[in-house]
């Protein structure tokens, strides 16, 4: 069927959990506009980052590469990116008007990826901040909120808590001027005033919530302290005592250990998430005005989700689902409603190189005209034309990095410093409660054939006669990052 290229709108959110969606099941969260999405498009419950932490699941985002190719295994910020694909220019290059707004997480930060433009806000700043140089060279939001509040000492720092942390205070400010409420702004202002109403457009609107600072406004936060409201208690695995919960990555960023203040973290996360969803319907009703809704895809996802307190963890770069898996929703135009996708849940294994596929397909970029990348539409997938046979994923994290394969079913994990291994039975255990290596040594040794295949040319030398090699060195960025491996 020859259709019109569709506007799309790509939402990232930053350490947003698979689980965190009313549409996912959740007990308490409340995100009744993304739901609304999930009911018009497709909802992929075995979505991934492969990579799970900014930098490197932002690479594949915007380049559609695997990490074995981009080159970035774990964080770090200081390699420059010189790739040749991105999903911005792939659209641009078809006759697109790109724009982003909000947080990129590239090198040099102003590096535009293809955007035609970029309205930047990367959130907090750490190695500006070292360098002691001016925040405003590198971001957009902070000098629009001094000038609004009249006040050039003012910062996104003035809630008092850290970007790493887990503890709690309200945004000081009024809601108005909250960093998620600025994206949704300049998103807004680009879709009234500053696109090219001649041509299809690409706007990528990135908020850097609900990653901390858990600062969300009040009216938020207060809706999940009602009585009734009940927050459910973090889920601990019979393997979890291998964890001890971390005091906190630095001084300003703790992570509090006392179950009251453990309660008003999660309660907090939960009201970032629903601050986005309220903002991103403001998106909605801005397309509505201008006539362009009918016609606009959407597409949601995370860069990585968080492990808030479960199994004895914070945050990102574990293998784990509550890390690892992230939300994703595909909801094709309104103009598309004859199509099967509307309302549908996927199971087939997605992960964010595919996001680059997807926004061909609704496109209509024929894929022998595609760059080259890794992908796989996931409207192909959601249809069953194609399907992924298992993932490869990892994260370089010291003596905790990790290597892992997942079918959608199954998930072996391997320690790649300590030899370890994990398996869980994902479809059934979807929390992960049971380690179950111990018990099913062939699916073990079935998964792990399959990691050993995707390592075995890898420079840092994981695989020797065969057979898995811990204890390796490690870092976390391959020698080719910034660049494209060949295949």
């Amino acid at each position: 069927m020859n259709r019109q290229p569709a506007n799309i709108v790509l939402i990232v959110v930053d350490q947003w959990r698979s689980d965190t969606l009313g549409c996912a099941g959740h007990p308490c969260v409340r995100t009744p506009h993304l739901d609304r999405l999930a009911a018009d498009g497709v909802r992929f419950t075995n979505a991934y980052s492969a990579t799970p932490t900014c930098v490197p699941a932002r690479a594949a985002l915007l380049t559609g590469l695997s990490q074995k190719r981009h080159g970035l295994v774990g964080y770090d910020e200081n390699v420059q990116w010189n790739y040749k694909t991105t999903l911005a220019g792939t659209l641009a290059s078809a006759g697109y008007h790109t724009q982003c707004v909000g947080k990129m997480h590239v090198k040099p930060y102003r590096n535009l990826m293809g955007f035609h433009n970029v309205v930047l806000h990367d959130g907090y700043l750490h190695t500006v901040q070292g360098r002691r140089d001016d925040y405003t060279l590198y971001d957009d939001y902070l000098p629009d909120l001094r000038r609004r509040l009249g006040r050039p000492e003012a910062d996104y720092l003035d809630s008092g808590i850290g970007c790493n942390g887990y503890a709690v205070a309200l945004w000081p400010y009024d809601e108005s001027l909250h960093p998620t409420t600025w994206v949704t702004d300049q998103a807004v202002d680009f879709l009234h005033r500053r696109r090219d109403p001649s041509r299809p457009f690409f706007l990528k609107v990135s908020y850097h919530r609900p990653h901390p600072p858990l600062d969300p406004p009040r009216s938020c936060l207060s809706y999940y302290q009602q009585p009734g409201i009940d927050i459910p208690e973090p889920v601990i695995g019979d393997w979890a005592s291998d964890f001890k919960l971390p005091q906190g990555a630095s001084p300003e960023s703790p992570v509090p250990q006392d179950p009251r203040q453990i309660k008003l973290a999660r309660q907090a996360y939960f009201a970032q998430c629903t601050h986005i969803d309220t903002q991103i319907n403001r998106l909605t009703h801005a397309l509505i005005r201008d006539n362009a809704i009918r016609n606009t895809a959407f597409i949601f996802v995370s860069d990585h989700g968080e492990m808030l307190y479960d199994h004895n963890q914070v945050a990102k770069a574990a293998p784990f689902e509550a890390s690892a898996g992230i939300p994703c929703i595909v909801c094709p135009p309104r103009s598309w409603q004859a199509d099967e996708l509307t309302g549908q849940t996927s199971d087939a294994v997605v992960e964010l190189r595919d996001v680059l596929a997807t926004c061909c397909d609704l496109a209509g970029i024929d894929p022998g005209n595609q760059p080259d990348h890794d992908g796989i539409s996931m409207l192909d997938t959601a249809r069953g034309r194609v399907k992924r046979d298992y993932l490869h994923g990892e994260h370089f994290r010291q003596e905790l990095s990790n290597h892992w394969i997942t079918d959608g079913k199954l998930k072996y994990i391997w320690w790649s410093q300590t030899g370890r291994e994990y398996l869980f039975d994902t479809a059934n255990d979807p929390k992960e409660m049971h380690n179950i290596a111990a018990d099913r040594p062939g699916e073990v040794e079935s998964l792990r054939s399959k990691l050993i295949d995707e390592l075995a040319d890898r420079e840092e030398g994981f695989v020797e006669d065969g057979k898995l090699v811990p204890g390796r060195p490690q870092k976390a960025a391959l020698s080719h990052a910034g660049t494209t491996l060949g295949r």
